[in-house]
């Protein structure tokens, strides 16, 4: 049970839905999850759901909290701060992790298998390690796919709500944020289990200054980085963090092997970590001679790379279905002469250098493209 506090300001309401109250209440009520990420809105979003439970007469031993430790990428404190979390709502808590590696790994081997894959002409354009947000890979395979096969497993047969701390004043891309919907990514609708899943967030109308008041009153500890000035607490350096929070993370020195090691991808890879900045400029006092030498190597070849590309016939640029057409001769060898430059950029052997090598090689992949789906 939560300690109870003497409110001497109104706090808003936690948005409710017809949907989620039916399933929490009943003989068979729902188990609630609690998704913390030491974050001061899942904090305050938790806190004050649980409240509302306990209103309700909603069973303590149907709740819990998960979180998906994301490794290397996070900041040092981020395990103690979720356990801390935990513990001030009086949850038990679940850590999950990724068989296949932490954050670093992916962008590792996101950027290896676009390496080899640009090489053997699978890829028109070149491409870089990092998620970006439009494709939020570090969320949807680290966090989500996760979270969501453990808990459809570990609750086979139940109706799970997995509380979500968003909020709409966070984002444009979540200001229409539902209060609650059906959760069927892994849980499909009559599946022979029985299994529901739905997702909550009672958070939405909620305010930043609100969310720092609710985690004050009910004792809800605060991650580290907003005593230093962050604005959010999220992965050490985010792909979606401002220059500011970046910075913060730059000035932990727990921080510091993660800032470099990026640095580092950076340079070998000539792709800034954000499309518009690159993570060297945010703390170069940290970076050794030869570090920042190669950065300043990488920034040029980075230009260079993009002119490249922005001058490729544009009828071939990556879509669904790529390649969509057989390149003319002419065509061809722009492109033979481009990839020659990029290739030798990272050492790697040109198996398509020349015009005619370059048609063969989409008139193949048109090729095995229609057999497959043939089969």
């Amino acid at each position: 049970m939560l300690m109870q506090h003497d409110l001497f300001q109104p706090i808003r309401t936690i948005a409710l839905d017809p949907m989620i109250d039916d399933a929490l209440r009943g003989d068979d009520p729902a188990h609630v999850v609690f998704n913390l990420s030491g974050g001061k809105d899942c904090g305050a979003a938790s806190a004050q759901t649980m409240r509302y439970l306990d209103a309700i007469g909603h069973p303590q031993d149907r709740r819990f909290a998960i979180h998906s430790d994301l490794g290397r990428s996070e900041w040092k404190s981020t395990p103690g701060q979720v356990e801390a979390q935990a513990l001030a709502l009086g949850l038990k808590l679940v850590v999950v992790r990724a068989n296949a590696g932490d954050l670093v790994d992916r962008f590792e081997d996101r950027w290896a298998r676009g390496l080899a894959d640009y090489a053997d002409l699978r890829l028109y354009n070149l491409r870089g390690p990092w998620a970006s947000p439009s494709l939020k890979f570090c969320q949807s395979e680290k966090k989500i796919q996760v979270m969501g096969p453990h808990l459809a497993k570990a609750l086979r047969g139940k109706t799970i709500i997995n509380v979500v701390g968003i909020r709409r004043e966070e984002s444009t891309g979540r200001q229409k944020a539902e209060v609650a919907k059906l959760d069927t990514r892994f849980a499909k609708p009559g599946n022979k289990h029985g299994t529901t899943m739905m997702l909550w967030h009672p958070y939405v109308d909620h305010l930043v200054d609100e969310v720092f008041e609710v985690n004050r009153r009910y004792g809800i500890p605060l991650a580290e980085g907003y005593a230093l000035g962050s604005t959010r607490w999220s992965c050490a350096f985010c792909i979606m963090g401002s220059a500011n929070d970046l910075t913060v993370a730059a000035s932990v020195e727990g921080n510091h092997w993660l800032y470099r090691h990026y640095v580092s991808m950076e340079c070998a890879s000539t792709f800034s970590f954000q499309p518009s900045r690159w993570l060297g400029d945010i703390a170069p006092h940290l970076l050794s001679p030869g570090l920042t030498a190669d950065l300043l190597k990488a920034k040029r070849l980075a230009a260079e790379r993009r002119a490249i590309e922005l001058a490729l016939p544009a009828r071939h640029r990556f879509v669904k279905g790529w390649p969509l057409y057989v390149p003319s001769l002419e065509e061809a060898a722009q492109i033979a002469a481009g990839r020659k430059i990029i290739l030798g950029h990272h050492q790697l052997d040109d198996a398509y250098n020349t015009a005619e090598l370059v048609r063969d090689r989409f008139a193949c992949l048109l090729e095995m493209k229609e057999a497959a789906l043939a089969r």
